[in-house]
């Protein structure tokens, strides 16, 4: 890491469970930014409790995944104020955290912080001190129908090759009947289409960056993983796949359109069509990094004026309690707790009934592989831990929207992404 660019980057709370440190505190309110994703928008509903319970009125501000980004960084960087608690990721905790942008956070015993997921704690911490809580953690994974493969004589297996995965998609595809061999993340942005990009080329032995960090992506790698995914999609995804990510392909793949979807880990909570199979992400030969690591959290803007009150509402929101009241809340129940967080999540019994895709997401978090190697010289399985990487990741990604879109060539737009990125890196004082 060199420096930073000036650029900004029971439904009832339990008495025993809630307990933790609300009693100190005394903000009227607090104002939560989060991503407008399930489980972030059933917690609204599930602390109406916490409110009930507190006293404390909670302003929600849902936004998309990639305005949500843009936003929190520019107010948290500037020391804006506009957020009292915000959704981020393991991307930007670290090294938010080592800035001093949002403050350390430490629970009390009740939290029993070792139930975490070590994977969790480890993205989310910097020097072995927690910035960020997690509020659902993934690993990515396929998701396919499996009433739809047995129809056409097809299999798909753990960490299957991306060949036999086209072959699976081209025997399931059948748009007069309303349904696409395959639905992958294709709308631009370094969280959206290039969390699966960046999958697929590291499966192909490729990497953002060398030994040097200079980017790579003109390599033999990348040339290879981008064709295969342009013609994937192209040839068996829905029409305007450029314009697709998480939230738009879950609703294409409840309305029965998509025969298989690689993606988070999470999505299967909120799959609704029957015959969902699971399987670990393909590979073209190195499956080191083909599913990525990932946790939604929730941290404290450093200088927040609630900044108790903040902290007290994390540690419930990312506690034991807070998965007990959605497991007990009448609209929601096992099957739609923030899962990949805590052990404990996975061990009861309840749960397992509830939620059949446990095992092959536990499967998945624990096989990610985010830390640096002779390949791959920085730490992230989908994202660079620098903090150039939001830059970086975002101008990659209009260029691989735009040759998915047909717009320009492959070559053509990775010459013009590694040229942008190039820029960053140098400007930075990376080389």
């Amino acid at each position: 890491m060199k420096y930073f660019r000036n650029t900004a980057l029971g439904l009832t709370l339990g008495v025993t469970g809630a307990s933790f440190a609300m009693a100190d505190s005394h903000a009227a309110e607090l104002t939560i930014a989060i991503v407008n994703n399930g489980h972030m928008i059933n917690m609204q509903s599930v602390a109406e409790a916490y409110t009930a319970d507190t006293g404390i009125k909670l302003n929600w501000v849902s936004l998309e995944e990639g305005v949500l980004r843009e936003q929190v960084t520019s107010d948290t960087a500037t020391g804006g104020g506009q957020y009292d608690i915000i959704n981020i990721g393991m991307q930007e905790a670290p090294i938010w955290g080592a800035a001093g942008w949002i403050e350390p956070l430490e629970f009390g015993a009740e939290y029993e912080i070792d139930d975490m997921l070590p994977a969790m704690r480890n993205g989310l911490s910097h020097e072995g001190t927690l910035y960020a809580a997690p509020f659902y953690g993934e690993s990515s994974m396929v998701m396919y129908r499996k009433d739809l493969t047995d129809a056409a004589g097809v299999t798909i297996a753990d960490n299957d090759s991306w060949d036999n995965v086209r072959t699976a998609a081209a025997a399931i595809h059948n748009p007069d009947a309303g349904v696409y061999g395959v639905c992958l993340r294709g709308k631009p942005g370094w969280g959206d289409n290039m969390a699966f990009v960046t999958t697929v080329v590291n499966s192909y032995g490729g990497a953002w960056f060398d030994k040097d960090m200079r980017p790579t992506l003109e390599s033999d790698e990348w040339k290879a993983a981008i064709n295969f995914y342009v013609d994937l999609l192209g040839e068996f995804g829905p029409p305007g796949s450029e314009g697709n990510s998480f939230n738009e392909i879950l609703a294409l793949y409840n309305e029965g359109k998509c025969g298989m979807w690689i993606d988070a880990t999470i999505a299967a909570s909120f799959l609704t069509v029957d015959g969902v199979a699971y399987a670990q992400s393909p590979n073209a030969g190195n499956a080191v990094g083909a599913n990525w690591l990932w946790a939604w959290a929730m941290a404290v803007p450093t200088g927040s004026p609630n900044s108790e009150a903040a902290h007290d509402f994390v540690e419930w929101a990312t506690s034991k309690a807070y998965i007990q009241a959605v497991a007990n809340h009448p609209d929601f129940g096992w099957g739609k707790v923030p899962t990949g967080t805590r052990a404990s999540t996975y061990a009861y019994p309840e749960f397992q009934a509830a939620a059949s895709f446990a095992a092959a997401e536990m499967a998945a978090i624990e096989s990610a592989a985010p830390e640096a190697t002779d390949l791959k010289p920085y730490v992230g399985v989908q994202f660079a831990a620098i903090p150039e990487f939001p830059e970086v990741g975002s101008a990659v990604a209009q260029e691989i929207a735009a040759a998915l879109s047909g717009a320009k060539s492959v070559d053509e737009a990775l010459a013009a992404a590694q040229s942008a990125a190039d820029n960053i890196m140098s400007e930075a004082g990376y080389y």
